[in-house]
């Protein structure tokens, strides 16, 4: 066992196992301690190709939040603007809503007004068909004249005829 053995201080070897035990606690923490510094070497190694990539992508993401925050400021101030806009324009929209139950109410009444008019007018109507018969009889008797006056007119042609010929020959005898 000569690779468990560990050398005394002094160069002998001692023979006891309390030392044997020493020896191999030493040689493994020798392996353990080698083996250590090869993971942090590898740690160290793999860090850097990390921080490559980290580093970066953390300041890409930092400008984004920032440029995230902006939007979101922003957007809040349009909606706060908006929401005055709204407010405002909403006032207005109130009082002309309030002037136009006025103006329907008063028109309301207007069209009762119109109603009991037209209600008058229906009953003046009515009142107006006995004028209707004495319109139809003055029709009647305007028929009957113009009757008249039509063979009034045929006469007065005939009577021409009848005069004007034998007028027309003594016109020749006459000095005026």
């Amino acid at each position: 066992m000569p690779d468990n053995e560990s050398l005394s201080p002094g160069g002998a070897s001692q023979g006891r196992p309390e030392d044997d035990s020493s020896s191999i606690e030493g040689a493994d923490s020798q392996v353990n301690a080698y083996a250590i510094d090869r993971l942090s070497q590898a740690f160290e190694t793999s860090a850097k190709r990390w921080e490559l990539i980290v580093y970066p992508s953390l300041f890409a993401f930092i400008i984004l939040a920032a440029y995230g925050f902006y939007l979101v400021f922003s957007l809040a101030k349009d909606v706060h603007y908006l929401a005055i806009s709204v407010d405002t324009n909403m006032t207005v929209m109130a009082s002309n809503m309030q002037s136009i139950s006025d103006n329907m109410s008063q028109m309301s009444s207007n069209v009762r007004s119109l109603t009991v008019s037209v209600d008058s007018m229906a009953r003046d109507v009515n009142a107006l068909e006995p004028m209707l018969a004495s319109m139809q009889h003055m029709d009647r008797a305007m028929q009957s004249m113009t009757l008249s006056t039509s063979s009034m007119r045929q006469d007065m042609a005939v009577m021409n005829q009848s005069i004007s010929r034998p007028m027309h020959f003594m016109n020749w005898f006459m000095p005026w």
